[in-house]
């Protein structure tokens, strides 16, 4: 299946661009594509994933949906699925 994932501000720069395409096999999770692009991008490692949780103040949303009020990690995603992951903002 193909998902689009899009990354803002700081991961927009880990990654080194906005979106990327990908296949994945049916039924996977955002917790198992979060661990894979954990695995694959240095500057990722670490910072979206906490004890098997997504990082505290971490947006994930599947397809303009919020993952904590789905299944959190263990939403599955669907063919077509944009996947947008934003890192914590600070600003005051």
């Amino acid at each position: 299946m193909n998902v689009e994932l899009r990354f803002f501000a700081t991961f927009r720069q880990a990654v080194g661009r906005k979106v990327v395409e990908r296949e994945f096999p049916e039924g996977t999770t955002i917790g198992e594509v979060l661990y894979e692009l954990e695995e694959e991008y240095d500057d990722l490692s670490g910072q979206l994933i906490e004890d098997g949780e997504l990082r505290p103040h971490i947006n994930v949303l599947k397809s303009g949906r919020e993952a904590l009020h789905l299944d959190g990690m263990e939403t599955v995603l669907e063919d077509g699925d944009r996947l947008s992951i934003f890192p914590p903002v600070a600003g005051g």
